[in-house]
């Protein structure tokens, strides 16, 4: 069964029905917004729309609170936890406000930034405004980050992971985009971001893009991603801090060894997205062609309810390595953000790790 054991097989099996189960009640528990497509960097393996243009106006506030307010008439507003995106987040000279609004209505919320612009009176402020969780990027040491982030950006950075540390009360996540150039450093970034104070720590690879396919330092090879999961498992013993794998895709049998949890791609169904320009999706790396409605023209709630069909039931992407897949049950196909705007899996993190 694909070095896959008979109690992991039989694992799989439970989680794949309780999946399904979930896939029927759709509770939305997680809404990414891109308030912003405004970005002070130009990452290498960014493959959102961010760019340092005004062309493209943030999102009013006054827009995302309809979308709250839908939320908050048909569920628990305190179910869902909203997290502020771009671009930058930071660039928003209301996002204090912004964050205001939000709690005011019983959501919490927090946001995800490059760091490059983090103050101790920023965060402070942000802090006072009701936000629990922050993720910031850090890609390796000064030359491999700077590199990817295309700034010199890495000192500001680990400074603004200090800062989201000094306060226990707020959650704060490091993430690391894993490629070539950092690879052979990651035992030395993991005691560095101890020392930084960090206690949680999630690494992914990069996601399949234009911009990504273009750089061949960003790709890792097969037996890299084999390393890379024992890597991750022998920190995960170690307990120094909690490291995880991102959701990129089922990884076979490291499966719940490098998670907590088995892979299941929560996009459409506990997961939802608002991007800057209204429309609704699932998580923001994913094909905009897979877009279900838009705030301007939809309430938000009856898009949920009534659509994202092609995200709860995935037979559709039994095509290519994935028609005489025996895992397909479990796995559905990998992560949505894996699927190009025709529908064709871009990797398989499973085929990658055997």
């Amino acid at each position: 069964m694909n070095n896959i054991s008979i109690l992991k097989f039989i694992e799989l099996e439970v989680n794949r029905q309780e999946q399904d189960k979930l896939a029927k009640e759709h509770r939305l528990t997680q809404l990414f917004w891109e308030c912003t497509v405004k970005c002070n960097q130009n990452c290498l393996h960014c493959g959102g729309d961010c760019r340092k243009m005004d062309e493209v106006s943030d999102m009013p506030i006054e827009s995302f609170i309809t979308v709250l307010d839908n939320i908050a008439s048909n569920q628990d507003p305190a179910e869902t936890i909203i997290i502020i995106c771009g671009g930058e987040p930071l660039l928003r000279p209301d996002l204090e406000i912004c964050g205001k609004e939000i709690h005011k209505r019983g959501f919490k919320w927090g946001i995800l930034t490059n760091g490059e612009l983090l103050t101790q009176e920023k965060f402070d402020q942000l802090c006072d405004s009701g936000m629990q969780s922050i993720t910031i990027s850090l890609d390796g040491f000064e030359d491999e980050h700077n590199w990817l982030h295309h700034t010199n950006c890495y000192e500001n950075t680990c400074k603004a992971i200090q800062i989201a540390n000094s306060n226990p009360t707020i959650m704060c996540e490091v993430v690391t985009c894993v490629n070539h150039r950092n690879f052979d450093y990651l035992p030395e970034l993991a005691g560095h971001l101890i020392n930084l104070g960090v206690e949680r720590w999630r690494l992914y690879a990069a996601y399949p893009s234009e911009k990504t396919e273009k750089n061949p330092d960003l790709k890792l090879e097969p037996y890299q991603m084999k390393l890379l999961m024992k890597f991750i498992k022998k920190q995960r013993e170690q307990q120094y801090m909690y490291v995880s794998y991102g959701c990129e895709g089922f990884l076979g049998e490291y499966e719940k060894e490098v998670r907590d949890h088995f892979f299941s791609c929560q996009a459409g169904i506990s997961i939802g997205s608002v991007r800057v320009n209204g429309e609704i999706g699932g998580c923001l790396s994913i094909n905009s062609t897979y877009s279900q409605g838009n705030i301007y023209e939809d309430e938000f709630m009856d898009v949920w309810n009534t659509c994202f069909r092609q995200y709860r039931n995935r037979d559709w992407m039994r095509t290519g390595i994935c028609v005489h897949c025996k895992m397909f049950r479990f796995c559905k196909g990998n992560g949505m953000h894996l699927r190009n705007k025709d529908g064709q899996l871009t990797r398989c993190a499973f085929y990658s790790c055997k």
